[in-house]
């Protein structure tokens, strides 16, 4: 005899999950943006950290002093600030969760969604032991540049949710000739260049993220000479704005939009400008947190950049049981 009501009286997997999106709708993109902004936020508030001398403000971790894990009047205005950094982190936390979970329905539909919020999801405890590390190290240089090539990673992803969200999953249809494409490699291993040799300038300069270690000493430095290290920085910085320059005449003469390679052009403008002077007035806070804040956006357009050069297929689209393209 045939129970009726049997199957429906059993909950599916998919409603389980109900009402989370089963496709790609306002919420999906609000949150992918929400990730890439407060992934750059993040990188200002880092560098408020290092440039305030707040980077020892909690001198331990997971605690923030021995016996408390928030900030105490004895910390100070350096321990605020450290404090703030670490609560911000949650925020993060709380978005990128909400951002997997608008996107665990379409595991299958669109995969591309998936892994990169997948991969943004596991990069955060990684990133927040660097963190961690740091502070046991008494802000060790390397392990402090460390945290911060994380956070460029992270924006890097945050910046392709972006932009798969709002365009869809990629299709192999190039939209530009192949040499553009090649162009845009070279751009984004100058830029990549660019990132790690300001981070050995920093961790070279005089911004060590505190004015002693807990335990007293002064704070270890690379040991590189700042100004050479300056100077080898500067060679990438400008390949990738005569690339970018490349990229746009290129656009501009085979009719091809010029959106994309003119706002990089604007960023890594304004970017430059930010870094030279820096380096004529001494490295005042100020400057050295734009020019911070700036290469995060410099990551997230860049990517766009490159990301542009191939055809999407839409927000709508589905990629389905199909092994899916790299995003």
């Amino acid at each position: 005899m045939t129970r009726v009501g049997t199957t429906a009286s059993r909950p599916s997997l998919t409603s389980l999950f109900w009402p989370l999106p089963a496709a790609v709708d306002l919420r999906v993109v609000v949150l992918a943006w929400a990730s890439l902004v407060i992934q750059i936020v993040l990188i200002g508030t880092g560098g408020l950290v290092r440039l305030t001398a707040s980077g020892l403000g909690c001198p331990t971790w997971p605690q923030c002093t021995d016996g408390s894990f928030v900030t105490t009047p004895a910390m100070g205005i350096h321990g605020v600030i450290e404090f703030g950094n670490r609560l911000l982190t949650f925020v993060l936390v709380f978005v990128v969760v909400l951002m997997f979970l608008a996107v665990v329905r379409m595991r299958r539909t669109r995969p591309e969604l998936w892994w990169l919020a997948f991969a943004q999801g596991a990069s955060i405890p990684v990133q927040a032991v660097v963190g961690g590390l740091s502070v046991l190290t008494n802000l060790n240089p390397y392990v402090v540049g460390l945290h911060f090539v994380i956070s460029a990673a992270l924006v890097s992803i945050a910046s392709r949710l972006v932009y798969r969200s709002v365009r869809g999953p990629r299709v192999e249809r190039l939209l530009v000739p192949r040499w553009y494409v090649l162009v845009g490699h070279w751009l984004l291993a100058a830029v990549a260049v660019t990132v790690l040799l300001g981070i050995l300038t920093t961790g070279s300069g005089p911004h060590a993220g505190a004015a002693t270690t807990v335990q007293g000493g002064v704070l270890q430095r690379t040991g590189f000479n700042p100004a050479v290290i300056e100077d080898l920085h500067a060679i990438p910085a400008f390949a990738t704005f005569l690339l970018t320059l490349v990229l746009l005449v290129g656009a501009v003469r085979a009719g091809l939009p010029i959106a994309w390679p003119l706002a990089l052009l604007v960023v890594e403008f304004v970017q430059i400008g930010v870094g030279i002077t820096q380096a004529l007035t001494a490295l005042p806070v100020g400057l050295v947190g734009l020019h911070m804040v700036l290469a995060g956006v410099l990551i997230a357009v860049t990517a766009g950049t490159v990301l542009s050069m191939r055809a999407s297929a839409g927000r709508e689209a589905v990629v389905g049981t199909q092994r899916p393209a790299r995003s």
